[in-house]
């Protein structure tokens, strides 16, 4: 896969490569990682979000979703960038930020990190006026890298999302909204 590589101190957001199905299956299978979502993923079904979401948005926009590796380190702990997001919603279409990463490499500053360098990407290449992201109430994890990130929340925004089933726990989600003037680095 091709497509543009974004580089920070520690971190190397990159295209994937067949080597990163593995770990990525395997991270989507873990209950802790997936627990903001409706369920982990099967095998099947994480390769199939590759083959049929990632690959896509790299073909058709040059970025998307990098794989992230440690430099000098670990060669793939999940995923942090950026894809367009159309499903109905008052806010979409919409570019989000989004980041997925393996137990291991929590706690670290890498999900900050590497989501900074997929904003500045998106504002100062991409050259859109707003990134969003989005998640459920109660992920105070991912709401504290939106809020690093300089995100806004504003609560008449909450919305049920249209792919979580009705009536789902998780359905409700929370929207952050980040302008280019609102980047806190």
């Amino acid at each position: 896969m091709t497509g543009v590589t974004l580089s920070t101190s520690r971190l190397r957001l990159r295209p994937w490569s067949d080597a990163d199905l593995a770990p990525f299956a395997t991270l989507n299978a873990d209950s802790q990682v997936m627990e903001h979502f409706v369920a982990p993923l099967t095998r099947e079904q994480s390769d199939r979000f590759v083959s049929d979401r990632v690959q896509p948005h790299f073909a058709e926009h040059g970025y998307g979703p990098w794989a992230v590796e440690v430099v000098d380190g670990a060669p793939f702990v999940g995923f942090v960038g950026l894809m367009w997001q159309d499903f109905p919603a008052a806010f979409t279409p919409a570019l989000e930020v989004g980041w997925r990463l393996d137990r291991s490499a929590w706690g670290f500053g890498y999900a900050t990190e590497a989501a900074r360098a997929a904003v500045d990407y998106g504002f100062d290449q991409v050259g859109v006026g707003e990134i969003v992201s989005m998640t459920t109430p109660v992920n105070t994890r991912s709401r504290s890298v939106m809020q690093r990130l300089g995100m806004t929340h504003d609560p008449a925004e909450d919305f049920e999302h249209p792919r979580v089933p009705v009536g789902h726990p998780l359905r409700m989600h929370v929207l952050y909204r980040l302008q280019p003037d609102g980047r806190a680095w």
